[in-house]
């Protein structure tokens, strides 16, 4: 029912979308005026802000699926289940580096555990996007960094660059 490209760029695009028009509705119920929709309005147009800076940073892990596998993030564990690939799970709590690398022209997330067991991730693999809530979870990481490094990494033929690492 919906074109395709409409529907690419939706699910690319959605979450800031809803997040801009919740801040719009904020700013609108500022405009009516009085002082209870200034500060129903403002409460409203700070959550949509908030909202706005979330969805910006995630953005860059939306991508078509063009990799094979299933990515999953079930109870504070990152699961990988590969087609071409060796897959595997590393608890969250273990996690002690993630990198993104670029390997034979594709991107991969390099998760890295206490007992030095590593998991490579395709940045394209479906529900790779779960990973942007994952890493939330992770003491000290920036997602600012995270999207900027998801970027650069895009843009190299071959590229190493550690995201986060856990503090001794």
């Amino acid at each position: 029912m919906i074109r395709e490209p409409v529907r690419q760029l939706l699910s690319r695009w959605g979450e800031a979308i809803a997040a801009a028009c919740v801040t719009l509705g904020g700013l609108w119920l500022i405009w009516l005026g009085g002082w209870f929709f200034l500060a129903l309005g403002g409460m409203v147009a700070m959550v949509g802000l908030v909202l706005l800076i979330g969805a910006w940073r995630r953005i860059p892990f939306r991508r078509q699926i063009a990799a094979p596998g299933v990515v999953e993030v079930v109870e504070g564990a990152v699961r990988y289940f590969g087609a071409n690939e060796l897959g595997g799970e590393i608890a969250l709590r273990d996690l002690v580096e993630i990198r993104l690398i670029r390997l034979n022209g594709q991107g991969h997330w390099r998760l890295r555990s206490i007992g030095g067991e590593a998991l490579l991730i395709p940045v394209d693999a479906a529900g790779a996007d779960m990973l942007a809530h994952a890493f939330t979870a992770l003491p000290g990481l920036q997602m600012g960094a995270v999207s900027s490094a998801l970027a650069h990494v895009a843009e190299q033929s071959d590229a190493i660059h550690t995201v986060w690492r856990r503090d001794a």
